[in-house]
């Protein structure tokens, strides 16, 4: 029965990964078809009545709606004003004229750019965008792409200015701050190899590092410590875009004293003067986000005590032990990275059509991942809520015993390849990680984290992240080539993130 039980638990997921493989369906179909799913068999299985299963999925669409999708949206927003008022490509053109070094641009382009826009914006923007940058410089495509897909996966778990980690806190009731800082500190060897593997790759093994090791070095240690900092005192929200600009600025600071190697040495086009109020012009919604997420953050508790009064607590769920809901209605970060854009847009001379029309434009782009994170949430809760959840873990738990950690980053990993989507990998699988950490009595934040770790691994194999590299530089239809160049880099960050989440989970 147990078995039985953990097979049906599963079948929603299975189900997604069924439609998303075989079926090829896209992602929100699948993802509808999911709920469906978990509502049938936690009525049938679980004894769920549908009043229950109804409040429990309108419980995961308003945490969808607020403050993940409106952040969602916000910061696309973002990037799509930017590249209606030009200002993306002064940042594009700011970034390649630093060195005709190809180690050293790819450092700067798609580990230390793509890590801010991974932090800032998240959803494909930061690997379509370095790769079609590292293109226009001279890459050869598949290798843009790797490079890119390789950088990529690390920052995920802090995406979009923090979704991914700011949703399995609330999901689980977990504190924002603790479970950052435990994921930064499972993805610290990461972080530093990811430049590594980059210089390695684009220098054709070990020889490539010869020249340029310490900036290569400094590189990963200035992403690393900003984002240990950031996550333990502010939170998941400002994490990764922080470490992103101070490895940006510590890189090119280092590039600029570098000489580059002829041997390594691409044409870079020389353009116009970029001069700094055109740069603080094209940055300046960035600015502001930084500014405003900052400034109402527990950094400046006066403030952020002010704003927390304007917030609203409701109970969803109609069922035994429900949980509650907080809507923050001014701090929350999709209002302030609006606000940013806007007038960042008004600085950056935006007319009011740019403005509107990039707003319908937005949300037209992201209603398919608007119905999916609905969907998705809304099968989470259900699967929670039910006992289908605690069915798995349950199953999972007796069969592996204490090694449980070992397999718990593979569940990270598998539903960011199935889903492309690091916050979705979290709400499928938060809760399982949660459950198995009480059974075994081990540290939650670090069990839970652990499926953050494992969507580092997934996120450069999945398919929406190998077709959206693809697109970018022009190579659609070779995803069978680029998969098999990333895919033993995968496997590698697995296998040690297992022997990390075993070894780990014996001491903390």
């Amino acid at each position: 029965m147990n078995f039985l039980h953990f097979i049906l638990g599963l079948s929603p997921i299975l189900w997604l990964i069924f439609a998303l493989i075989v079926l090829k369906w896209p992602t929100y179909r699948a993802a509808f078809g999911s709920l469906l799913v978990s509502i049938v068999l936690a009525m049938t299985v679980w004894n769920e009545s549908l009043i229950n299963c109804m409040t429990a999925s309108l419980e995961g669409f308003l945490m969808a709606l607020w403050p993940i999708i409106i952040v969602i949206i916000a910061a696309v927003y973002t990037y799509n004003l930017s590249l209606k008022t030009g200002a993306m490509d002064v940042i594009k053109r700011l970034l390649s004229s630093v060195s005709s070094d190809a180690r050293i641009l790819a450092l700067i382009i798609a580990w230390c750019f793509g890590g801010f826009m991974e932090g800032m914006a998240g959803f494909g923007t930061a690997v379509a965008i370095p790769a079609s940058m590292l293109v226009g410089l001279g890459f050869e495509p598949l290798m843009a792409c790797l490079l890119c897909l390789i950088a990529n996966g690390v920052p995920t778990p802090f995406g979009s200015i923090g979704i991914p980690t700011v949703t399995l806190a609330n999901l689980l009731n977990l504190e924002n701050t603790t479970l950052s800082s435990i994921q930064t500190i499972q993805l610290s060897p990461f972080i530093l190899l990811c430049p590594i593997l980059i210089v390695m790759i684009v220098g054709k093994g070990l020889k490539g590092l010869k020249d340029v090791w310490f900036i290569t070095l400094m590189s990963g240690v200035s992403f690393l410590l900003p984002q240990l900092a950031v996550s333990a005192f502010v939170g998941a929200e400002l994490a990764t875009v922080i470490g992103a600009v101070v490895s940006l600025v510590v890189t090119i600071g280092l590039a600029l004293k570098t000489k580059p190697n002829p041997e390594y040495a691409l044409d870079v086009p020389a353009g116009d003067s970029i001069t700094v109020s055109t740069a603080l012009r094209s940055f300046a919604p960035f600015i502001f986000i930084f500014i405003f997420l900052l400034s109402t953050s527990k950094l400046v508790a006066p403030v952020n005590t002010f704003l927390a009064q304007f917030a609203s607590k409701v109970t969803v769920y109609s069922g035994d032990n429900p949980g509650s809901l907080t809507f923050s209605w001014i701090n929350t970060p999709g209002v302030w990275i609006f606000l940013s854009a806007i007038l960042g847009g008004l600085i950056q001379k935006a007319t009011v059509q740019q403005f509107t029309s990039t707003l319908i434009e937005t949300v037209k782009q992201m209603t398919q991942t608007i119905i999916t994170m609905l969907c998705v949430l809304g099968c989470a809760k259900v699967m929670g809520y039910s006992g289908m959840i605690s069915s798995i873990a349950a199953f999972a738990i007796s069969v592996t015993g204490s090694f449980y950690p070992i397999v718990a980053p593979w569940l990270g990993c598998l539903g960011t390849f199935v889903t492309g989507s690091g916050t979705s990998s979290g709400v499928l699988f938060g809760a399982v990680q949660s459950s198995a950490a009480e059974t075994l009595q081990s540290n939650i934040y670090w069990m839970v984290g652990l499926n953050s770790l494992g969507v580092a691994a997934g996120k450069m194999i999945s398919p929406q992240s190998i077709a959206i590299a693809l697109s970018s530089v022009d190579q659609q239809g070779k995803d069978s080539a680029l998969l098999s160049k990333v895919i033993p880099y995968a496997v590698f960050f697995i296998v040690l993130m297992s022997i990390i989440a075993f070894v780990g989970n014996m001491f903390i």
